[in-house]
């Protein structure tokens, strides 16, 4: 049911006399390969600075973050799937992700309003491309042409064998990039003590550190390339290290699992963690240390009894673990109604639940031969992690949408009081279909709903709706919602503040949930004082007219206590020089005021 290992593809070079360092000796050595990978990763990560490289007060423009991911994601996948042999399927790989990758970030940055590329969708596109790269290159390796519709017929072991090596590979290369940066700055540290700064200079330019930390990933991935077979010495060293921690897991999940039998679920949702997060990781683990275990095939299999009883009870854990992951997800979504961020939690149980069925048939298939069933089902699950994955990343199925409709349905019949209703949530997180439901409810008869709504849609981030604690009341609510000038009291009496001013003052964040004070001194400082006590100063820019916060001058209150809602409305506030006592010497202040 799998293909022969094809021939020498016809593009392939000459066959070389020299003695290849390769596993595959169908790969010819190819000396130049690390100096290639090199270059192509530092100019990878010189177009990716100049494509991100902006004023931070400024939103980065989506088509640079589509055009910055995509240049990332196909240099990345591009050296870690080449080979002289089928090279230009490589490349078609790789350009055709990152133009796959590149598209998801523009459209996830143009979802939401903060413009970030980084969300769930883009995070499954990653997956994605890292369980298609050993799939491809496995595919690449023994397809007699590029017909690539047959990938459940591969040969598990070659599969099984890439998966491993490109995680051992990608992770020394990130490590080699952190050496570098070490060494360049000792480098750096040594030539500034004889008072040449060019090395030093250049660390502190944004456009070198990118064009070195690509350098050393390309050259440290072409160099383990080339050396494939002290790659496959050290794959095996890391298997063997974990495989010796199976029997540890194994033993406590057991002993876990038959521990909530008396003890039941309830202990975990009180526990005050997530649950469901918890057991995936845990379920991930044991999939990866019974994978340890078994290894690429059957020749791998391990003698040791321990070794060989662990494994399949580490596979059975995985699907009561994934249960209750799944029931977990479940109880939220019926308490608090579906967010993103659940919708993919339920998605990756569901994973999780698929994995454990196949693992658990496998076990009563083939008992103590098991992952001799195992392994075509990982290979087929592996292959529809990927196509899932990839659906799930393009904008088919709008989360946001669906979360949108949930929650208001939830604020509209009283299932979620108005306080208790998530406003960062709808205008930041769940896209359009939020920020349209927001302007519907500004509409509402419900004055509170209106305030809250109008609010939410006004701030510029999610963190201008933190009004503190977890679990803010109607009356703190409303008071967040009111317009800054009505939660500052200006003093001495009679003074007024400009628009620029009260938006200075909103900008820490101390007026936000609770009454602040702020008071004028003249017409370039501001002096401000919140209910936590913390003084701030903000200085007027003579040629810009702009009010900043002077961060030499800010600090708590000398008694270290908070102030009441009362004392900062009706409480008498002074203005007073104060004489200290400091040490100079020359004329200097040395420490701080002692008295």
């Amino acid at each position: 049911m799998t293909d022969a290992t094809a021939p020498a593809a016809p593009d392939s070079p000459p066959r070389s006399p020299r003695v290849s360092a390769r596993l595959d000796e169908n790969d010819l050595p190819w000396p130049l390969r690390p100096w290639i990978m090199a270059a192509i990763c530092a100019l990878a990560g010189l177009g990716f600075y100049l494509l991100i490289d902006h004023h931070y007060d400024d939103a980065l423009s989506h088509w640079r973050s589509a055009l910055a991911t995509g240049v990332a994601v196909a240099a990345v996948a591009f050296v870690l799937g080449v080979e002289l042999r089928r090279w230009h399927w490589a490349l078609g790989f790789a350009l055709g992700w990152g133009v796959i990758l590149g598209l998801i970030a523009w459209q996830t940055a143009a979802y939401n309003i903060q413009g970030n590329p980084v969300e769930w969708p883009f995070w499954s596109g990653i997956l994605a491309v890292l369980v298609a790269t050993p799939l491809f290159q496995t595919r690449r390796d023994v397809a007699p042409d590029w017909r690539f519709w047959k990938l459940w017929a591969m040969p598990y072991e070659r599969l099984h064998s890439h998966a491993w090596t490109d995680a051992v590979i990608g992770a020394a290369s990130l490590a080699f990039v952190g050496i570098t940066f070490l060494l360049t700055v000792l480098i750096g540290q040594m030539f500034k003590l004889i008072g040449i700064n060019l090395i030093f200079d250049l660390l502190n330019d944004e456009w070198f550190g990118w064009m070195l930390a690509g350098a050393a990933f390309g050259g440290a991935v072409g160099l383990l390339r080339e050396r494939d077979k002290l790659v496959s010495t050290l794959q095996r060293l890391v298997m063997m290290v974990l495989a010796v921690l199976a029997p540890v897991l194994a033993v406590e999940l057991v002993l876990f699992l038959l521990s909530l039998v008396g003890t039941g679920l309830q202990k975990l949702w009180d526990s005050g963690f997530s649950t469901a997060a918890v057991m995936m990781a845990v379920a991930a683990f044991a999939v990866l240390l019974a994978n340890a275990v078994i290894g690429n095939g059957s020749d791998d299999r391990t003698t040791s009894p321990a070794l060989r009883w662990a494994a399949p009870a580490l596979v059975i854990a995985v699907l009561p673990l994934a249960g209750i992951a799944f029931y977990s997800m479940h109880l939220r979504v019926i308490q608090y109604g579906w967010t993103p961020e659940r919708i993919w939690g339920v998605i990756a149980a569901m994973i999780a639940l698929a994995y454990g069925i196949a693992g658990v048939w496998a076990v009563v298939k083939g008992r103590r031969d098991f992952d001799d069933w195992l392994r075509p089902q990982q290979q087929k699950l592996a292959i529809g992690l990927a196509l899932l994955a990839l659906f799930l990343a393009l904008p088919i199925l709008d989360f946001g949408a669906i979360s949108t409709r949930d929650q208001v349905a939830r604020l509209k019949s009283g299932e979620t009081p108005v306080e208790k209703f998530d406003w960062a949530a709808m205008a930041f997180d769940f896209g359009p279909s939020g920020r349209t439901a927001l302007a519907g409810l500004a509409k509402s008869p419900d004055q509170a709903r209106v305030r809250l709504a109008k609010w939410a849609l006004e701030a510029k981030n999610r963190w201008d709706l933190n009004v503190g604690g977890a679990s803010p009341d109607a009356a703190a609510l409303n008071f967040a919602a009111k317009p800054i000038e009505e939660k500052v009291r200006v003093l001495p009496a009679g003074a007024t503040l400009s628009a620029e001013a009260y938006a200075a003052l909103d900008a820490p964040g101390q007026c936000r949930a609770e009454r602040c004070l702020a008071y004028r001194l003249g017409d370039t400082r501001i002096v401000s004082v919140g209910a936590g006590g913390l003084v701030v100063v903000f200085v007027r820019d003579s040629k810009t007219g702009k009010w900043e916060q002077d961060y030499r001058a800010f600090g708590h209150d000398g008694t270290d206590g908070r102030l009441t809602a009362d004392e900062l409305e009706r409480g008498t506030v002074e203005l007073r020089t104060v004489a200290r006592q400091q040490l100079f010497v020359n004329g200097k202040p040395v420490g701080a005021d002692f008295e």
